[in-house]
């Protein structure tokens, strides 16, 4: 088997409705400018807060991907 290298990046989405919308957005805005996406992993859920209610939902997600040139 050959020898991969893959770069880890942290992103955080946010959707006024849920955190699984948040996710996604995450990993769709990264697709746009990072090629070959391998992994999306959600480290963290959390909430935007004002005055008392929820204004949107936050998840912290840890995609990665390959380097090109790397077998």
């Amino acid at each position: 088997m050959a020898e991969s290298v893959y770069r880890i990046t942290e992103l955080v989405g946010t959707s006024t409705e849920s955190w699984e919308k948040a996710a996604s957005a995450a990993v769709e805005t990264a697709a746009k400018s990072l090629r070959d996406l391998r992994i999306a992993e959600v480290v963290e859920f959390d909430m935007q807060l004002e005055d008392g209610q929820v204004k949107a939902y936050r998840a912290r997600v840890r995609v990665s991907f390959k380097y090109e040139g790397a077998s």
